[in-house]
């Protein structure tokens, strides 16, 4: 049963890269207002708001396949899940760190969850070497 619970949050939270691929890639807006990651600290002077909305689209697609992938591999017991989920989760982490636009407000519009989601998986995984599916 944990096992199943670990997989299905490992892909869940995969997914919801996609929400902010189509943030950054303007679809849809997550919230009225939000802008994200417009005004990146580490890119937007160096790129502009455009090639970093485009770089921002490409980083949490490549975020979202490998927790998928991660997930899936939890999901059906095979003993390669660790370095896709370990992978995606320090690049996730990294990666809004630098498209974050240096404000302190509005932290959970602009993925401070998914930082400490993705710092969490990581302690778990690599310090704590939980969860431990003997697979």
């Amino acid at each position: 049963m944990g096992r199943i619970i670990v997989g299905v949050f490992i892909v869940l939270h995969g997914l919801v890269h996609l929400l902010y691929f189509g943030q950054s890639h303007r679809h849809f807006e997550l919230q009225p207002g939000l802008v994200w990651p417009d005004g990146s600290w580490a890119f937007s002077k160096l790129l502009g708001d455009e090639r970093t909305r485009w770089l921002a689209s490409v980083s949490c697609a490549l975020a979202a396949i490998g927790f998928v992938a991660g997930g899936a591999g939890i999901l059906a017991g095979q003993a390669w899940w660790r370095p896709p989920v370990v992978g995606s989760a320090a690049f996730s982490g990294f990666m809004l760190i630098l498209l974050w636009d240096g404000q302190m407000h509005r932290l959970d519009d602009k993925g401070a969850f998914g930082v400490l989601i993705n710092v969490s998986i990581l302690v778990a995984v690599l310090i704590l070497g939980w969860p431990d599916f003997e697979f």
